[in-house]
């Protein structure tokens, strides 16, 4: 039996699903992801005559923004994406924005996934970018923030 290693966390695609223009390999690279996690809600019980402990009973999933980083890329898909969102949520008369299923892979040395995360009808939040300093020497990265519905792990 071969030794099982984890897999790193560093070689990992992201694919926005009915996003027009979103098929290029650059739209698809990012350098971080994070909020790829749940927390169970709960409620506390507590029964007359109990006094040793209270019961706590599960209410629902909550999720938190899914944060994705990356540099700065001009004219993207995911950036008309955006303005379409912004258009439709301050715009009564033009409705053409349509939230997107995200498929988030893990991919293994031989660029095969080894775990897909399904997280479905992300919709745009926030989009910011890096300050701008003089006296660096580093990247402009953009920060893309979605709300999402749930996520599935695929597998």
């Amino acid at each position: 039996m071969p030794a099982y290693y984890p897999p790193v966390s560093f070689h990992f695609k992201v694919e926005f699903i009915g996003v027009a223009g979103m098929g290029s390999d650059t739209e698809q690279r990012f350098q971080e992801v994070s909020g790829l996690n749940f927390e169970v809600e709960t409620e506390e019980l507590r029964e007359g005559g109990e006094n040793r402990f209270s019961y706590k009973l599960p209410k629902r999933v909550k999720y938190p923004n899914l944060v994705l980083k990356r540099g700065l890329l001009t004219g993207t898909a995911i950036l008309d994406w955006f303005k379409s969102a912004m258009n439709t949520y301050f715009t009564v008369a033009v409705y053409d924005f349509k939230p997107a299923d995200i498929h988030i892979s893990l991919m293994d040395e031989a660029d095969q996934p080894v775990a897909i995360w399904n997280v479905i009808q992300a919709y745009p939040l926030k989009w910011s970018v890096s300050d701008f300093k003089a006296s660096d020497n580093s990247i402009v990265v953009e920060t893309i923030e979605l709300a999402y519905q749930y996520f599935e792990r695929k597998l």
